[in-house]
């Protein structure tokens, strides 16, 4: 019989695999690779793979090796975390301030408050996890922010790849996103303190526990941080100690986080954001972010086929499809509503405005990192797990569809006149003297270019 590491290994392989070949089907239908993982994952998993005789995902992912690839997905996670918190750029909060925080606003509070209001309604089907009664107050408020979340990450590469970076509603996106998801993580992190404790006593040891740890980060780590980069990056022998040094204080700040009663990533995330950026960027690029960069996009893909092993949608039935269609609806109309309403007001076009209000609509692998925290703080059923995720899915695949594709690059200029109805250019007559004269003559055209050829 396979051992457990062994069958942990075929199942990397696979899961591997899996992404590689639907990457380009999905980059055709311009989706973002998260897509392509994330449909992936749930191709492996019941939805698909399980409609087949012989209980598929129970062979190829029993108990024994989900648990190794659970372990593998959370260290994806909290290096994803990390880098996604180092990215943050603060800087942008300072340009077109005004512009930037009513945008995010806006494009917060009205799918937060569209959210929390259907929470409302869902309650009353999804408010028992495994036999325990859910909080109220955690699951709307959890069910809430989980609609206001934009995918800064995702979003960043749709821009990107559609030459929007540079543009005015790229650069609003980008900043607005930046703001929004920071307030957003600090939402949840009220949520999580808020499911994990059971009165208000314990809320308040969570929430100070919370604030202590990151007044710890923000005023003895971040000095400390930054010395030591600074310091290691100047000795080249000493250099090769910053990514362990890194990859050792992360994981630390998770497991603090998690011992505090919050998620882990949270702390990978503050930790993140408490990096140095602005001495010797170049060395700690090279030295952190690209190899933690590689290393994340190898195990990420984990990270999605266990998300795809909890997302059952042949068992939603007709009152699923009912509440799917409801949450996609909400979502998409809060989002947009927020956004493209304070887009108007900033003075942009219907069409700038409305391009904002999908790229912001994103949700992507954000989301899911939110949902899969929500089933480990017990707030979300397997049900209303498997709906949002569709959710995540339908709002980001939107984004392909509806945001202008990038201008095609334009011609160079052809040395041929190819208009047929006009003869070619002849050389100017010499001027030397009337008599002298000669008749002009039509020259033989240039040679093509390599590039006219084609």
């Amino acid at each position: 019989m396979t051992s457990d590491p062994a069958l942990v290994l075929l199942d990397l392989a696979l899961i591997l695999l899996t992404g590689a070949l639907l990457k380009p089907v999905m980059r055709k239908l311009r989706q973002p690779a998260v897509i392509a993982e994330i449909l992936g994952g749930i191709a492996l998993g019941p939805s698909l793979l399980g409609l087949l005789p012989g209980d598929l995902p129970a062979l190829l992912f029993p108990a024994s090796a989900r648990t190794g690839l659970f372990a593998i997905a959370q260290v994806a996670i909290a290096l994803f975390m990390f880098l996604i918190g180092w990215e943050v750029d603060l800087g942008r909060m300072r340009t077109r301030t005004s512009e930037v925080l009513r945008t995010s606003l806006a494009a917060i509070v009205v799918p937060f408050a569209a959210g929390t209001g259907l929470a409302c309604w869902l309650f009353t089907h999804h408010s028992h996890v495994d036999g325990d009664r859910v909080g109220l107050a955690a699951f709307v408020l959890f069910v809430g922010t989980a609609m206001a979340i934009t995918a800064f990450p995702v979003l960043a590469r749709i821009i990107v790849d559609h030459e929007l970076q540079r543009t005015p509603v790229g650069m609003l996106a980008l900043a607005s996103a930046a703001v929004g998801d920071l307030l957003a993580w600090c939402m949840l992190v009220l949520v999580s303190a808020v499911a994990a404790s059971a009165g208000l006593g314990q809320l308040g040891t969570v929430l100070a526990l919370s604030l202590l740890f990151g007044a710890v980060l923000a005023l003895v780590g971040r000095p400390l941080l930054r010395y030591a980069t600074d310091h290691m990056t100047r000795t080249a022998g000493r250099a090769s100690y910053l990514l362990p040094l890194i990859g050792a204080g992360l994981l630390t700040a998770g497991y603090t986080a998690h011992e505090i009663g919050l998620d882990a990533i949270f702390g990978a995330f503050a930790f993140g954001l408490i990096m140095p950026r602005g001495n010797r960027t170049t060395a700690l690029h090279t030295r952190i972010a690209v190899p933690l960069k590689h290393i994340t996009d190898l195990l990420l893909p984990v990270f999605f086929i266990t998300t795809g092993l909890s997302v059952d949608l042949a068992r939603l039935g007709s009152t699923g499809l009912i509440e799917v269609a409801a949450i996609i609806a909400v979502a998409c109309l809060g989002k947009l509503g927020g956004t493209v309403g304070a887009a108007r007001t900033l003075g942009m076009s219907w069409r700038d405005s409305t391009t904002l209000g999908f790229l912001m609509n994103t949700r992507g692998l954000t989301e899911l990192i939110i949902l899969n925290a929500g089933m480990r703080l017990g707030i979300l059923d397997q049900q209303m797990f498997t709906m949002m995720v569709c959710m995540a899915i339908v709002t980001t695949g939107m984004a392909g569809y509806f945001i202008p594709r990038p201008a095609p690059p334009a011609a160079p200029p052809s040395t041929l006149d190819a208009s047929p109805s006009r003869p070619a250019p002849q050389p100017a007559a010499r001027t030397d003297s009337p008599r002298s004269r000669p008749a002009a003559r039509p020259t033989a055209p240039p040679a093509a270019s390599a590039s006219t050829r084609s």
